[in-house]
C-alpha cells in the first residue's frame, strides 16, 4: 500500500519513528470523487426562499449612545449576528424610510376604511412591508442607562400583519454592563431571540476548538463562533492536536506528544481539569479521537498487538473495554459517528489503495466505499442531521489541491464549496447545520475560516500563527 499523503504541511511531525510519521501524515489529507454536481443540497440555504428583515440602527441616550454606534457595538453586532445566521435576507439600510421608529408608540395604524394609504415615512407597517423595503420583519428599539447598566429595549415586528395589534413578535429588555462587553452581550441576546422566534438556531454560546502553534508549541485553543475570545486550553509545550468535543460541550479529547509517544488525553472545557483515560499500553500510534453521540464512549485509531497497521477502535470514556472495530492490512483513521443514529461511522482507509472515504455500521455488516478511488480523501464530518458529509478532496476544480465539498448521503450528489483560494481542509459542521468551519493555507500560514454551507459568507476567524483542525462545539450554555 502506498504511504498516505499529508494534506497540511504543519501536521507533519518531526518524530524519529517512521511509522508515526506515516500515520500522522494521513490525518490531514483529503479528497472525494465527483458523483455529480448539485448546487442545492437539502438543508443548505437556497436563494429566493429567505425571509427579509430590516434592522435600522438603534439609537441610545446618554452613555448608551456611544455603545450603540461604536465599532463592535450594539448596532454592528446585532446586524452581524442576524445576517451571519444565513436564513434571513438583510434589507439594505439605504432602502429604509427616513423616520425610523424606536418604540411601539412611534407606530400608527392607517386611517380606517381609507381607500388609499399615504406613506407614513416609517410610522406605518406598510412603509416597511411595501416598496422599496419589501421586508417581512422589522427589528427596532433603543438603548438607555439604568442603575449604571446598559439596557436595550428590543422589538421585532411582523410588518405584514393586518394591524399593529398583531404585529409584535418580540418585546423585551436586555441588560449588560456599561462597556463594550455589555454592548455585545445585549446585541447577541436580542439577535438570538430574533432568530429563535423565526425558527432559526442561533450559534451564540457555541465554541470552536482548534490546534494552534502561535505560542511556539502546538496547543489546543478555543474561541467563540465569531472568532472572538480566543483562549489557550492546553499548556503541554509539545505537539497537541486533533481536538474532539463531547456532545454536551463539557469535555474535549486530543492527541499529545507531551510524554514522547502519542497519547489521547481528555480535559474538561471549564477549568481544564484532566480526566482519566487509559491509553493502549503497547501502541506507538494513537489519534483522531471522536466521542459517541451519548458521550459515553470514544472512537480513535491505534496500533494493536499484532504489530500491523493502525486500525479503528472504541472504548469507554476512561479507555476501558477497548474493542477493535477494523482489521485490514491498511491504515484506517478518523472515525466519525453519525450524530443521529450513533452507529454509522465514516472513516478514512487505504484498504483499496489510495486513502478513501468509507462508511460502516458499528453493529456489523460490510463497509461501503463512498468515494470512487480517485484522488485523496480525509477529514470527514457529519452534519447534525446525519444527512450530509463535509470533506476535503484533491479532485474537481483545481485538481491536486485540497478543497471543501459536501455530499448528500442519500443521493451521493456533491457540491464544491471552495476553489482558487489556498489549500482548504478540515471542514466541520456548526450545530445549526448551516455553517462550516475549516482551515485554509492562503499564503505562508494556515488560518481558520467559517462559511455558510453553500460556500458563501466566508469569514476569517484567526490571524496569529498556524491554526488547524477546527471542531465546532455546541457549548455548555
Amino acid at each position: 500500500m502506498k504511504k498516505l499523503k499529508s494534506g497540511i504541511g504543519q501536521n507533519r511531525l518531526a518524530m524519529a519513528a517512521s511509522i508515526i510519521v506515516s500515520i500522522v501524515a494521513l490525518l490531514a489529507v483529503s479528497a472525494l470523487i465527483l458523483f455529480g454536481q448539485d448546487s442545492q443540497i437539502t438543508g443548505v440555504i437556497k436563494s429566493g426562499e429567505r425571509p427579509k428583515i430590516a434592522i435600522p440602527d438603534l439609537r441610545g441616550t446618554g452613555e448608551a449612545g456611544a455603545l450603540m454606534n461604536a465599532a463592535g457595538g450594539v448596532n454592528a453586532t446585532l446586524w452581524d449576528e442576524v445576517s451571519g445566521a444565513g436564513p434571513l435576507e438583510m434589507v439594505a439600510k439605504t432602502f429604509y424610510p427616513l423616520d425610523v421608529p424606536q418604540q411601539p408608540a412611534d407606530f400608527r395604524n392607517p386611517p380606517a376604511n381609507a381607500k388609499v394609504v399615504a406613506p407614513g415615512n416609517g410610522r406605518l407597517l406598510s412603509d416597511w412591508a411595501g416598496a422599496p423595503v419589501k421586508a417581512n420583519y422589522l427589528a427596532f428599539g433603543y438603548g438607555a442607562v439604568q442603575d449604571n447598566r446598559l439596557v436595550l429595549f428590543g422589538w421585532l415586528y411582523n410588518v405584514n400583519a393586518a394591524d399593529l395589534s398583531r404585529a409584535q413578535v418580540i418585546g423585551k429588555l436586555y441588560y449588560g454592563s456599561l462597556d463594550a462587553a455589555g454592548a455585545k452581550k445585549v446585541a447577541r441576546e436580542f439577535a438570538a431571540d430574533i432568530l429563535a422566534n423565526l425558527g432559526i438556531q442561533s450559534l451564540s454560546g457555541s465554541k470552536i476548538f482548534f490546534a494552534s502553534d502561535r505560542t511556539g508549541n502546538k496547543e489546543i485553543w478555543s474561541m467563540d463562533y465569531d472568532g472572538s475570545n480566543q483562549k489557550q486550553m492546553t499548556s503541554y509545550r509539545s505537539i497537541s492536536q486533533m481536538p474532539a468535543v463531547s456532545p454536551d460541550g463539557k469535555m474535549f479529547a486530543f492527541t499529545t506528544y507531551a510524554r514522547g509517544t502519542p497519547q489521547i488525553m481528555i480535559h474538561t472545557t471549564e477549568g481544564g481539569r484532566r480526566l482519566a483515560f487509559y491509553n493502549p499500553p503497547i501502541s506507538s500510534v494513537v489519534g483522531t479521537p471522536e466521542f459517541t453521540p451519548d458521550g459515553k464512549k470514544l472512537l480513535f485509531m491505534t496500533k494493536f498487538e499484532d504489530g500491523g497497521y493502525a486500525q479503528l477502535a472504541i472504548s469507554d470514556i476512561d479507555g476501558g473495554n477497548l474493542r477493535r472495530i477494523s482489521n485490514v492490512k491498511a491504515i484506517e483513521v478518523s472515525p466519525r459517528v453519525n450524530p443521529k443514529n450513533g452507529t454509522e461511522i465514516l472513516f478514512i482507509s487505504g484498504r483499496s489503495g489510495k486513502q478513501q472515504l468509507w462508511l460502516m455500521d458499528l453493529n456489523g455488516g460490510p463497509p461501503e466505499r463512498l468515494s470512487s478511488g480517485e484522488g485523496d480523501v480525509a477529514n470527514p464530518s457529519w452534519s447534525p442531521d446525519g444527512q450530509r458529509i463535509a470533506f476535503a478532496w484533491t479532485r474537481g476544480y483545481e485538481p491536486g489541491n485540497f478543497n471543501i465539498f459536501i455530499m448528500d448521503v442519500a443521493s451521493k450528489k456533491i457540491n464544491q464549496l471552495t476553489s482558487g483560494l489556498g489549500r482548504n481542509e478540515n471542514p466541520f459542521w456548526a450545530p445549526d447545520g448551516l455553517h462550516l468551519v475549516f482551515s485554509s493555507k492562503r499564503g505562508s500560514a494556515t488560518q481558520i475560516y467559517a462559511m455558510l454551507a453553500d460556500g458563501t459568507n466566508v469569514k476569517q476567524l484567526t490571524t496569529q500563527g498556524n491554526n488547524i483542525q477546527p471542531v465546532w462545539a455546541r457549548g455548555t450554555n
